[in-house]
């Protein structure tokens, strides 16, 4: 017998299983599919077992460079992990649940997501969040939709400075809808005001900005905020939650609805996922936002207990009338982000913003003292700043990769004219020795 092509079933055994199910043949199990869409072979290799498997997966994964120095940010970062957060996302109670169809008796995985709906209200400044969604892009979306549910119009307006992935999806999410999205190019690295102001009329259902954008500017939106509301528009900020540690809340800047990725609130990088996104409103919007929420009661002896207070959900009690069809909360890496909240506390996550601040202060004295180099300044930024190179991002980029640094993310692929410009980001896990490393790196670089 030959291991490497053996089949579990003789073909008696599979003449007769065939049988029983009412078909004569293999290929009549794929009748329904055209006979242009079938493949003609597979051309698999041989089967292996499953520790060849296991180490033919390590071969592969080790072909990654996880020990690489990483300045790449835009949407995702490079944060501290307390180890408390493997420690207590890693219980079987947590590990292993999937999604609370039966509440009462899901006391624990709904108090956990009741805490992180506090935690996430504080931390945006605004009086209700879900349960978790997806991830920051889909949070975009989800607040495009809720806009469009609350005000009754069909148009929404992007800040150019908005993450292009955000973006992308948002624009994908809407497609089928009629809704006009219109986006405002960005001038200089920031919102363009007047443009803004020139587009907003009674059509507006919502304005989508970013703090910091994606070229790691912050912006102060009190004014526009009130702007927007004289149209009876909303404001939809995604914001960087590291960065709330310091900066100004989504609330006290009178944003309507505040989303954005919790990657960076105790979840790894993974190569990109899986991540969460966050969503928080002003009560007033509460019967429009998708997902679950959960509420705190008590029992008929008084006890303290959780329950799913509103369930917008398709599959739950809504079905058509959902607000939205998300079906997976990503609890788990919501959890993450709940204990990595209660773990650093307030006066941890302002250190945290802080350290990340005055690092990247750091890496931008350095980097415009590179002949050549031009770090723009004018604008605060959180922890992430924009280099014009004299030459082609890309080509710096992949220069720098051979040596093991990530030097940034490069602009051309997103912003037309933007080949030489290069987003640096620098968390509080970066040390002076390697923020020095990237800058002699990078006059390296440009000098050959």
């Amino acid at each position: 017998m030959n291991d490497n092509h053996y089949c579990p079933h003789t073909p008696e055994e599979i003449s007769e299983m065939l049988s029983i199910i009412g078909i004569s043949s293999v290929e009549e199990l794929f009748a329904a599919i055209p006979g242009e869409l079938r493949a003609k072979s597979f051309n698999l290799p041989p089967g292996i077992s499953e520790f060849e498997t296991f180490d033919r997966m390590k071969a592969i994964a080790g072909e990654n460079k996880s020990d690489m120095l990483n300045f790449i940010g835009g949407g995702f970062y490079d944060h501290i992990i307390p180890a408390a957060v493997d420690h207590l996302s890693g219980r079987a109670e947590f590990y292993t649940a999937y999604t609370p169809y039966q509440p009462e008796c899901s006391q624990g995985t709904l108090q956990a997501l009741f805490e992180y709906q506090t935690a996430i209200c504080r931390l945006t400044g605004l009086d209700v969040s879900n349960a978790s969604l997806y991830d920051g892009g889909t949070a975009c979306a989800e607040a495009a939709m809720m806009a469009l549910r609350v005000t009754g119009r069909n148009r929404i307006i992007i800040d150019g400075c908005v993450n292009p992935f955000s973006r992308q999806v948002l624009k994908t999410y809407l497609f089928n809808l009629d809704v006009d999205i219109v986006e405002i190019p960005p001038l200089d690295g920031q919102l363009n005001r007047n443009a803004l102001t020139e587009m907003l009329d009674d059509s507006v259902a919502a304005v989508l900005v970013q703090n910091p954008n994606f070229f790691g500017c912050i912006d102060e939106f009190t004014e526009l905020a009130a702007q927007i509301h004289a149209k009876q528009a909303l404001l939809i900020a995604s914001v960087y939650p590291i960065s709330l540690g310091i900066l100004k809340s989504p609330g006290e800047m009178g944003v309507d609805i505040a989303v954005g990725d919790g990657q960076s609130l105790g979840n790894p990088l993974s190569f990109g996922g899986p991540s969460f996104g966050f969503i928080a409103a002003r009560k007033t919007f509460i019967r429009n936002m998708p997902g679950r929420i959960i509420g705190e009661t008590v029992d008929k002896q008084g006890r303290r207990g959780f329950v799913l207070t509103l369930q917008a959900r398709e599959q739950h009690i809504k079905r058509q009338k959902a607000t939205s069809n998300i079906c997976s909360n990503q609890g788990l890496c919501a959890l993450r982000g709940l204990i990595f909240l209660s773990s650093v506390g307030k006066s941890g996550l302002a250190e945290m913003a802080i350290l990340n601040r005055d690092k990247a202060e750091y890496a931008k004295s350095q980097i415009s003292g590179i002949p050549g180099v031009t770090v723009l300044q004018g604008i605060p930024t959180f922890n992430e700043f924009t280099v014009a190179l004299p030459q082609s991002a890309d080509l710096v980029v992949s220069a720098l990769l051979k040596k093991n640094i990530a030097a940034g993310v490069p602009l051309g692929q997103y912003y037309e004219g933007s080949e030489n410009f290069l987003v640096v980001t620098v968390t509080e896990k970066r040390t002076r020795k390697e923020i020095d490393c990237l800058v002699k790196s990078l006059e390296e670089a440009l000098c050959n």
